[in-house]
C-alpha cells in the first residue's frame, strides 16, 4: 500500500473520508499518530486493526488432519477491540436500514480485493482457495481452487470435481464470512483478516434478521450493537446465570421461527392479486397480526436480557434457580436413599464409611445407596429425607446447588478435607428452599463470583462446622427464612459476611466471621413495617473486618417521619419514639473510645514482650485487658439495646397507623424478651476497622 497517500479516518463528512498525508501533517499531529499506532513512520490505514494498539496478529494452526497453511488468529479479540472497531470504523452512527451499506463501505476500504488465500470453511468441508475479486455490496468473494488441491471433508463423497462443480453453480462466489484468511508475514493482509472477522462476528452474534425492520430514528450501535456485544462477553466470562443464558437462546430461536413464518405469510399475501381477495386471505391477515404481536412480545423479552440494567432489575432474580425448580417431595417408591459422593474410593475408606456412617444410618433397614462423582449430581437426585455423604476430596462444580427438599448434606471428615469449589461467575453457589436442610463438615470455596455463597430463600437451614470462603456477599437470609449456624468459619466477603433481611430468624452460635467488609448486615427497611429480624448471637468472634462487626440499616428519623406524615395526611410522629431512638445510640461514642484504647494496646504488645518487669508496662497491660473486656461487653449491650429500641419504635408506629384507621389493639408497650426475640451475649468484637456496631440511616 502506498506510503504517500494513506487514508486515516479521523473525521468524516458524508460518505468521504479525509485523507491526511505525511506532507500535510503538522509535527504535533505526527506525534499523535505515533502514539496511537506505536509505530514510528507507519502511515498505513487502520480500520480496526491491531496496529493502533501496537500488536501483531498471531498465527494459528487449523484444526483437523489436513496440513493446511497457518491462519490469522482473529477469534480471540477482546471486548474493547470489537467495540472500538464497530463504533469507529464499521457502523458509526448508522441507522438500522443503513447497516449493510456501512459494512460494504468499510470492507471496500479495509480488504485487499485479490491476491490472498483462505480456507473456505463449511459444515461439510474445508478447502484451500485463492481470492481473485471481492463484491463488497453482496459480501461475496470470487475464488478459485488452489494447486495443489487441499481439502478436508466430513463426508466421503467430496472430491476435486465436486468442489469445482459447486463453485460453478455458485458462479465462483463464496460468502466472505466463510473464509479464514491464510497467515502472511508481510502484514499486507492483516486488515483483511480482521475486517472479515468483524463482519463474521457481527452476523453471527450481533445482527438479528428483524433488525432491518426497526425504526430509523435511533442509533443502531447504541440501541443494539453495544448491549449485545456486552451480553456476549458477559456470557463468555460466566457473569450471567446459566438459566438466563438458556432462556435468552430459547427466545432467540422462538423469535427466528416466528419471524420466518411471519415473513413467509407476508410474502404470500403481497404476491396475490388484490382482485382475488378471499375469506382465506382475511384469515391469513388475522394470523399475521397475531404473529406480529408475538414477535413484538419476544423482542421485548430479548431487549430486557440484552440491556445490562434491565437484565439486573428484572431477570436475575427470576433466573437465580429457585424459581425454576420445584420440590420433589417424598420418593414415589417410599424409603430413604443415601447418596455417597466420591471421585475415587479405597477399600479402607469404604470399610470405615460403612462402619461409621452407613450401618448406623440404616438401623438394620435395607436402605438403598447410590454413588456419585459430583455433589451437584447427588443433590439433584435427592428426594425428601435423603442423606448426601461427601467423601474427602476437591470437587469443582459449574452450576447452582439448588436444594428444594428437606435433605442432609454431610462431609465425611474435617471441612478442610471436603472442599466444594465453585467455578463460573453468573450463578449463585447454594440456594436453600427446603423446609429443613442441614449441611455439616463441608468447605465451600468461591472464585471470581458475582453472587453470594449461600442464599436461604425459605425454610430452615442448619450449618454446622462448615467453612465458607466467600468472594462477594457471604450468607443471605431472606424474609421468612431461618438460619441456625454453629461452630462455622466465614471469611473473605467483599460485602457483608452475612445479610439478614426483615422477617427472618437467625441464630449464630460459636462462629467466626472475619476479613469481610462488614461482619453482619441487619436490614430494617421502611416498607416492612412490623417485621424486624429475630436474632440470637452467642459466643461468636467477629474480628478483622474492614468496617463494623454489626451494621443495622434502617430509615432515618426524618425519612420515617415524612413517610408517616404522608400516610396520615399531616399527623406528626410521636416525638418520644425519635428521642428513644437517639438515646439508644448513647453508648456508641464510649464504645469507639474503647476500641481506640484496644488499638493502642495492640500497638504496644511488642513492648510488653520486651520488658514485662517494668511497672509502667505492667500498668499498660492491665489497661489493655480492661479495654478489651469493656469493648466486648459494651458491644453486646449496644447491639441488643439498639435492636430492642428499634422493635419498640416499629411496634408503636404500627399501632399508631392502625389506630388512625380505627383499629384498636391490645396494649403491648411492655414487650417481653421472648416477643422481641433478641439474645446477644458472649460475643467478641476485635480489631474491626470502624468498631463493633454501626447504624446506616437512609
Amino acid at each position: 500500500m502506498a506510503e504517500e497517500e494513506a487514508p486515516f479516518p479521523l473525521s468524516q463528512e458524508g460518505d468521504e473520508f479525509f485523507h491526511l498525508t505525511s506532507d500535510r501533517c503538522s509535527e504535533e499531529l505526527q506525534d499523535v499518530k505515533q502514539v496511537l499506532f506505536q509505530e514510528e513512520g507507519d502511515s498505513g490505514s487502520d480500520y480496526g486493526s491491531y496496529k493502533r494498539l501496537g500488536k501483531v496478529i498471531a498465527r494459528t494452526v487449523p484444526a483437523g488432519n489436513m496440513l493446511f497453511p497457518d491462519l490469522f488468529q482473529t477469534n480471540n479479540l477482546l471486548f474493547y477491540e470489537r467495540f472500538e472497531a464497530y463504533k469507529d470504523y464499521v457502523l458509526g452512527d448508522c441507522k438500522p436500514s443503513e447497516v449493510k451499506e456501512f459494512i460494504a463501505e468499510y470492507l471496500e476500504k479495509a480488504i485487499e480485493p485479490s491476491g490472498w488465500k483462505a480456507i473456505w470453511h463449511t459444515d461439510v468441508f474445508d478447502v484451500l482457495v485463492e481470492v481473485t475479486d471481492v463484491e463488497f455490496s453482496s459480501l461475496n468473494a470470487i475464488v478459485q481452487l488452489c494447486e495443489p488441491f487441499l481439502c478436508e471433508s466430513r463426508v466421503s463423497s467430496i472430491t476435486h470435481e465436486s468442489i469445482n462443480d459447486l463453485l460453478e453453480v455458485k458462479d465462483q462466489r463464496v460468502p466472505l464470512q466463510e473464509l479464514r484468511v491464510v497467515f502472511d508475514e508481510s502484514g499486507l493482509y492483516d486488515q483483511t483478516a480482521l475486517a472479515i472477522e468483524h463482519v463474521r462476528f457481527f452476523y453471527q452474534q450481533i445482527w438479528q434478521p428483524w433488525d432491518e425492520e426497526e425504526e430509523d430514528y435511533f442509533d443502531y450501535f447504541v440501541r443494539c450493537v453495544e448491549p449485545r456485544l456486552r451480553l456476549h462477553y458477559d456470557i463468555l466470562e460466566d457473569r450471567i446465570p446459566s438459566g438466563l443464558v438458556a432462556e435468552y437462546r430459547s427466545l432467540l430461536l422462538q423469535c427466528e421461527e416466528v419471524y420466518m413464518q411471519f415473513t413467509n405469510l407476508r410474502n404470500n399475501l403481497s404476491n396475490k392479486d388484490s382482485d382475488s381477495e378471499s375469506e382465506l386471505d382475511n384469515v391469513s391477515m388475522v394470523e399475521g397480526m397475531k404473529m406480529d404481536d408475538e414477535m413484538e412480545n419476544l423482542k421485548r423479552k430479548l431487549k430486557l436480557i440484552e440491556n445490562p440494567l434491565l437484565r439486573y432489575l428484572f431477570c436475575y432474580q427470576r433466573n437465580s434457580g429457585s424459581y425454576n425448580v420445584q420440590a420433589k417431595g417424598p420418593r414415589p417408591t417410599g424409603g430413604k436413599v443415601i447418596h455417597v459422593v466420591s471421585t475415587s474410593m479405597s477399600i479402607t475408606t469404604l470399610q470405615c464409611l460403612t462402619r461409621e456412617r452407613l450401618q448406623p444410618e440404616s438401623g438394620n433397614k435395607d436402605l438403598e445407596i447410590q454413588f456419585h462423582r459430583d455433589p451437584l449430581e447427588a443433590v439433584n437426585a435427592c428426594y425428601e429425607g435423603d442423606l448426601v455423604i461427601i467423601c474427602p476430596g476437591l470437587y469443582t462444580i459449574y452450576g447452582l446447588i439448588n436444594i428444594m427438599d428437606s435433605i442432609e448434606i454431610e462431609g465425611y471428615g474435617l471441612p478442610d478435607d471436603v472442599v466444594i469449589e465453585k467455578r463460573g461467575k453468573g450463578d449463585s453457589f447454594v440456594d436453600c428452599n427446603g423446609a429443613h436442610i442441614k449441611i455439616s463438615n463441608v468447605k465451600f470455596v468461591q472464585h471470581e463470583a458475582v453472587e453470594g455463597i449461600i442464599t436461604i430463600h425459605s425454610g430452615k437451614t442448619e450449618l454446622d462446622n462448615c467453612v465458607l470462603q466467600c468472594e462477594t456477599t457471604g450468607i443471605t437470609v431472606k424474609k421468612s427464612a431461618e438460619l441456625l449456624m454453629k461452630y462455622s468459619d466465614l471469611y473473605g466477603a467483599k460485602g457483608a459476611g452475612m445479610e439478614i433481611y426483615p422477617g427472618s430468624k437467625c441464630t449464630l452460635i460459636g462462629n467466626g466471621i472475619h476479613h469481610c467488609r462488614d461482619g453482619i448486615l441487619i436490614k430494617d427497611f421502611i416498607d416492612v413495617v412490623y417485621e424486624i429480624p429475630k436474632i440470637i448471637m452467642e459466643n461468636n468472634v467477629i474480628h478483622n473486618n474492614e468496617g463494623y462487626a454489626v451494621v443495622l440499616v434502617k430509615p432515618s428519623p426524618d425519612f420515617e417521619k415524612n413517610s408517616h406524615n404522608e400516610e396520615l395526611k399531616g399527623e406528626l410522629l410521636d416525638t418520644n419514639m425519635i428521642e428513644e431512638e437517639a438515646n439508644s445510640n448513647i453508648l456508641q461514642p464510649n464504645l469507639n473510645e474503647a476500641i481506640g484504647v484496644e488499638d493502642k494496646a495492640i500497638g504496644q504488645s511488642d513492648l510488653l514482650e520486651e520488658d514485662k518487669s517494668n511497672p509502667t508496662f505492667a500498668k499498660v497491660e492491665v489497661e489493655c485487658e480492661y479495654a478489651v473486656d469493656c469493648e466486648e461487653s459494651e458491644g453486646n449491650q449496644v447491639i441488643a439495646t439498639e435492636l430492642v429500641a428499634n422493635t419498640r419504635r416499629k411496634t408503636q408506629l404500627h399501632k399508631k397507623r392502625l389506630s388512625t384507621l380505627g383499629i384498636v389493639t391490645a396494649d403491648d408497650n411492655n414487650l417481653t424478651s421472648q416477643e422481641i426475640f433478641v439474645s446477644i451475649v458472649g460475643n467478641q468484637f476485635k480489631r474491626n476497622g470502624k468498631g463493633s456496631f454501626g447504624t446506616f440511616l437512609f
